[in-house]
């Protein structure tokens, strides 16, 4: 899915810098109309709760950060508005995004509607990304040419049950994206299985937790990301940078002197029975981190159209760092 190496980027403290390989940086963009669960499944994502209050969001940004086998990750997701006043700042966060969340709620036939049009719309913009970067290199970018968008459609609020639903049944809702996808050559990925977009559809519940771990485990998946970035799969450490660091070597010299007890218990290597996969996978959500400005995103798509190094800008956008 990478198409640029540019440098590392620096996720830092006042001391103690995170350094995550740009190849290894990520941003999940969140998508829909009002009122669907956008930030109320971002919250299940991000920290395992769900809050009944209902507060409108203008745009949300959040960053998690991952050691998973010793490899840093970086996740940063954008929270958008579903009343979004300047469509240029949409058409600017679908340009930067990697991964695309498009939220729709079960009880409302026009955010389905809406949902779908803007899966339309980033499918568009990335082919006309596409398109230029192209141009730009006389087509030598092979990977751009094969450019895959890994989303999901993901319709919320299902424990309000079926008395509440307007939009059609789940298999009707695939074939709808399946007719689509044949008219655009993508591919749907739901419960029906593989269909030949990489576009998966669930159908979840933020409220009750429902779903939650699979939807973003398979949206993983079709990226190509670690599934340990997974809620369930990985163990959540403080919100320190410094504590991260310090929990991680803790948590690594505990894991070896567990290996050393087990080759002298059973005198056999460790590697014949892995541990589980919490213990090489830890997770820190950065407390402060900032959305890239629009002129460093601006930059950091220049650069993807000129072939990346041409530009000299790199992924400028994750250059954001924890205070």
């Amino acid at each position: 899915m990478r198409t640029l190496s540019p440098p590392p980027t620096t996720s830092s403290g006042n001391c103690c810098p995170l350094v995550v390989p740009s190849q290894n940086s990520y941003r999940m963009v969140v998508l829909g109309a009002s009122r669907v669960g956008k930030t109320a499944l971002v919250s299940r994502f991000l920290k395992g709760h769900y809050e009944d209050q209902y507060t409108p969001t203008l745009e949300d940004f959040h960053r998690k950060v991952y050691n998973i086998r010793g490899d840093m990750y970086q996740l940063d997701i954008l929270d958008t508005s579903g009343n979004q006043p300047f469509p240029a700042m949409r058409r600017l966060a679908i340009l930067t995004g990697d991964i695309f969340l498009l939220v729709f709620s079960l009880d409302d036939r026009d955010s389905l509607e809406e949902a779908l049009r803007l899966r339309q719309q980033i499918l568009e913009v990335k082919s006309c990304l596409r398109d230029r970067t192209l141009s730009s290199t006389n087509g030598a970018n092979r990977g751009v040419a094969e450019m895959v968008v890994p989303m999901a459609l993901c319709g919320n609020k299902s424990d309000r049950g079926p008395d509440a639903r307007v939009v059609p049944s789940a298999r009707e809702v695939e074939k709808m994206l399946l007719a689509r996808s044949k008219e655009e050559g993508g591919v749907i990925i739901g419960d029906m299985g593989d269909v030949e977009d990489c576009c998966l559809y669930f159908e979840v519940s933020a409220r009750r937790d429902s779903n939650v771990d699979a939807l973003f485990r398979s949206l993983f998946g079709i990226a190509g990301l670690p599934h340990e970035m997974s809620p369930s799969l990985h163990r959540k450490l403080s919100a320190s940078p410094q504590d991260f660091q310090l929990q991680l070597v803790a948590s690594q010299k505990q894991r070896r002197s567990q290996r050393r007890s087990f080759r002298r218990m059973r005198g056999r290597r460790l590697k014949e029975d892995p541990p589980p996969q919490q213990e090489h996978a830890f997770g820190m959500i950065s407390p402060f981190a900032r959305r890239p400005s629009v002129n460093s995103d601006l930059k950091y798509v220049r650069s993807k159209i000129l072939g990346g190094h041409a530009a000299g800008q790199g992924r400028d956008r994750d250059r954001c760092s924890i205070q």
